[in-house]
């Protein structure tokens, strides 16, 4: 058994009807990405939680997992005259065979290395070396796995700056991997919060897995208290509207590290917490940044 891969090339008005379309043909599975992805054409879309998007990408390309037995070229005509399209879209389409999927999955990823001690490491490998810290994390959860720059910037932070003993705020959770990472590098207690439900499930259940003992809380239930190291890894305008929030959560000479910043979004969080912080550029990579201060007033 196996299926077909039909690939066709679109602009960005064409592309949501394309997928539409398909879905209503019977296409096992659709999706739409940059068509230029890889290449120095790339096009990178960045939106705040709660923003439309105000368009895909100039140059789409629709994927779509056919059944095996599929005309690839009659699908192509039954979408151009479902659309009413006076044009065919330009398409490639390929047999892909049955596999065992877990199995070519998993051997894609390897652990992800943080520093000489820290490891991200998925379940199904052996640690990396003797004497390591390893977040056992397995790829497929939502943002948090370890391989964006924000992620990697603040787990740098806390592998080289984390006090034994700390207490710890990680305001925006996700994974819990933030969280995870301070407990196994010795702080003392530890504490995730994050507006999403299915946050709490991920963090518990991945706390559990790295046998450490963290509390996750909804915001409104997360209790109200001061702590001596305050980690948020979010975006620019949330981190903006939540400065009072966290500042007031950092105790008096504690320390605050916040990512999830564009490089030219730097000074607009800055100016945020400047009440409260000096914050300084930690360190920036591939266009993100990572802030950090100490608490004065």
């Amino acid at each position: 058994m196996g299926w077909i891969s039909l690939s066709i090339l679109s602009s960005s008005e064409e592309a949501e009807k394309l997928s539409d379309a398909l879905f209503e043909l019977g296409a096992l599975s659709v999706s739409i990405e940059d068509a230029h992805a890889g290449t120095e054409q790339e096009q990178p879309l960045f939106n705040e939680p709660g923003e439309a998007v105000d368009s895909l990408w100039n140059h789409s390309r629709v994927l779509a997992l056919l059944p095996e037995d599929s005309d690839a070229e009659a699908w192509v005509n039954a979408l151009v005259e479902g659309l009413g399209w006076d044009h065919v879209p330009s398409y490639t389409a390929e047999k892909v065979e049955e596999q065992d999927w877990v199995r070519l999955t998993q051997s894609q990823f390897d652990p992800i290395r943080i520093s000489d001690r820290l490891w991200i490491t998925p379940t199904w490998h052996e640690a990396p070396g003797e004497g390591t810290v390893n977040l056992w994390l397995d790829p497929g959860l939502a943002f948090g796995t370890g391989s964006h720059p924000t992620t990697r910037l603040c787990l740098e932070w806390l592998d080289k700056h984390l006090v034994p003993g700390t207490e710890v705020l990680d305001y925006g959770c996700g994974s819990g991997i933030l969280a995870i990472a301070a407990k196994k590098l010795g702080a003392g207690s530890v504490i995730g919060v994050d507006i999403d439900p299915q946050a709490m499930i991920a963090s518990n259940d991945n706390a559990a897995q790295n046998q450490v003992e963290i509390s996750f809380y909804l915001p409104d239930a997360a209790p109200e208290r001061q702590f001596a190291l305050v980690v948020a890894n979010i975006l620019t305008n949330p981190l903006r509207t939540l400065a009072p929030l966290l500042s007031g959560a950092t105790e008096v000479g504690g320390k605050i590290v916040l990512s999830g910043i564009l490089v030219e979004q730097v000074s607009l969080v800055q100016e945020a917490y400047a009440p409260w912080f000096d914050l300084v550029l930690e360190d920036q990579r591939e266009g993100w940044a990572c802030l950090s201060g100490t608490r004065l007033r």
